[in-house]
């Protein structure tokens, strides 16, 4: 069972720069990053998808458990998960795709969390 996570329990999301590494990590390039840059965006985003994680996983699990949209975001939650955990590999191919799939999901993750409610 998961631990009951409420909103003061929840580091504050600077959303504008989580938006910044999302498009670092999503920009088609005519040269490919390097490695070293590739493994510092996977930190970020990483980095980002555990401070976003709690607050989308205790809004999908205030859904009713036997619908299909909270079954839907339950499977997308623990594929992120799981991919985080993946790691860049050895190439520069599978860090690229690594780091675009992290993109992707601290993409998915920031538009389903909570709005701040400190924000104008």
């Amino acid at each position: 069972m998961r631990n009951q996570t409420t909103e003061a329990d929840l580091e504050p999301v600077d959303r504008d720069t989580i938006q910044k590494t999302i498009g670092r990590g999503l920009t088609e390039r005519s040269a490919p990053l390097r490695y070293e840059e590739l493994a510092e965006l996977e930190q970020l985003l990483r980095g980002h998808i555990h401070l976003l994680l709690p607050a989308v996983e205790a809004k999908v699990d205030r859904m009713w458990h036997g619908g299909r949209e909270w079954y839907g975001h339950r499977a997308r939650l623990d594929g992120i998960r799981r991919q985080v955990e993946q790691g860049l590999g050895v190439g520069l191919i599978s860090a690229q795709l690594q780091v675009h799939q992290l993109a992707r999901d601290c993409r998915w993750l920031l538009e389903k969390s909570p709005p701040d409610p400190s924000a104008p």
